[in-house]
């Protein structure tokens, strides 16, 4: 079975803000990277967020690290963070640590 990498994307609540409502994290998935970045621009956008997330640096940070994340405040008070990660869908199986049955 192919391997491909997907790409999840957290919506984490943090900060003061979130005491007064609390917010579970909201996941969703992707398999295009370009796709994720766009997305997520546009929702900030809609939503009266500067759109500070770009491709380069999720692509730097996510080859790098593993990981990007991006913060977003008001007034200093931040409210929440994007956090993107790679998944691989479809691993390759081990043995599960089960030996090889004696003949």
């Amino acid at each position: 079975m192919p391997q491909s990498v997907i790409y999840e994307v957290s919506v984490v609540y943090v900060g003061s803000l979130n005491a007064l409502r609390q917010r579970e994290p909201f996941v969703s998935y992707f398999s295009n990277l370009k796709k994720t970045i766009e997305n997520i621009a546009a929702q900030l956008v809609i939503n009266g967020w500067s759109a500070k997330i770009n491709y380069t640096a999720a692509y730097r940070n996510l080859k790098a690290r593993g990981k990007y994340s991006c913060d977003f405040d008001v007034a200093g008070h931040k409210v929440f963070k994007i956090v993107i990660t790679t998944k691989i869908l479809n691993p390759n199986l081990s043995t599960l640590g089960i030996d090889e049955m004696p003949a």
